[in-house]
């Protein structure tokens, strides 16, 4: 990895290539919710095919389906938990796949347009920003560690936590670059398409964000107005990530690693992705946690703002100068 690939930081330039490039191609309204809408549909009915599959298995005695939320409780169904998180990450990777086969014929603009405008993908500031992410993820566990002990159990310690840790660091990351692809890099750019501003799309696709994590377990247990808050705060630190950066590979490396931490290391009972983690959490106090995530974010936003040299503020709501020769049929009838 070269270190200029890390520290250096985008052209002091009035515009971003990954903000300008949305304007070329085609941007007809139609054509983004299809470039929405195709990928879901491809997660939950091609990709959601082994889970459903396991699901009506476990039904075929007549039995109800034991379920943690809205998702399945694997490990009362006797289905062994690794098994269970590939299951629920493979939607992801089927809609990855289907995005990406869609850009093309819909937008007829390449899928590097919508990771930072075309440019080779920046897998050292990833990388980078995954490094960090879980520094600063390992301090904060260690002092709610020391300062609730009580708090957190011992919960794996076989080869079954090796098993995990492999298949979150070959899965998780295609879960989280689903994710930012679809809201902080394609949304973004069709809402700065829409509004030729930049704080529509940070707010509107945070708040997107959220709202897709609504069915979570966690929303069921603690309240939809208690935890909307924490998922739109992470859609925002992600847009911040995004819109400094010009393009979505810290915003990518940011939330595998929150993933892949959180999978690994620490699980409790209304957690989304049930795994045999390292540690479990007794008792979950949300509004803490949400303090928690807030200090974690500012360190790292910190840190990442020191480390690239970011200093224009003004590329999270300065108005859009759309190309000149703009080529786009949300101008064009056709």
């Amino acid at each position: 990895m070269e270190v200029n690939e890390i520290i250096d930081a985008p052209e002091n330039r009035s515009e971003s290539p990954f903000i300008t490039v949305a304007f070329t191609g085609k941007n007809s309204f139609w054509r983004y919710c299809i470039g929405v809408v195709g990928p879901f549909l491809a997660a939950n009915f091609i990709g959601g095919l082994p889970l459903a599959a396991v699901i009506i298995a476990g039904a075929l005695d007549g039995s109800a389906i034991p379920q943690k939320g809205t998702m399945p409780d694997f490990e009362a169904m006797g289905i062994n938990l690794n098994v269970g998180f590939v299951l629920n990450v493979i939607p992801f990777l089927i809609g990855l796949l289907a995005f990406i086969l869609l850009v093309k014929p819909l937008h007829n603009r390449t899928f590097g347009t919508v990771v930072n405008g075309g440019r080779k993908v920046r897998w050292g500031r990833m990388m980078f920003a995954a490094l960090a992410w879980i520094a600063v993820s390992a301090l904060y566990m260690l002092y709610a560690l020391k300062s609730d002990p009580g708090n957190f159990r011992i919960n794996n310690t076989s080869n079954s936590l090796i098993v995990l840790a492999v298949l979150a660091l070959l899965l998780i990351p295609f879960q989280a670059a689903f994710e930012e692809v679809l809201f902080r890099g394609y949304l973004m750019q069709g809402l700065a398409v829409l509004a030729r501003n930049r704080w529509i799309p940070v707010l509107s696709t945070s708040i997107l964000f959220g709202l897709m994590h609504g069915l979570n377990p966690e929303v069921m247990q603690y309240g939809f107005l208690t935890m909307m808050p924490q998922y739109i705060f992470f859609g925002i630190v992600f847009a911040v990530l995004t819109m400094f950066d010009d393009g979505i590979e810290l915003a990518i490396g940011a939330h595998a690693a929150n993933n892949i931490f959180l999978s690994v290391l620490v699980t409790h009972e209304d957690m989304a992705l049930q795994t045999p983690a390292l540690y479990e959490q007794i008792q979950i106090y949300p509004w803490k946690e949400f303090g928690g995530l807030v200090l974690q974010s500012l360190i790292f936003l910190a840190i990442m703002a020191l480390v690239f040299k970011w200093k224009e503020i003004r590329r999270l709501y300065a108005r859009i100068n759309a190309p000149a020769a703009e080529v786009s049929d949300a101008v064009d009838a056709g």
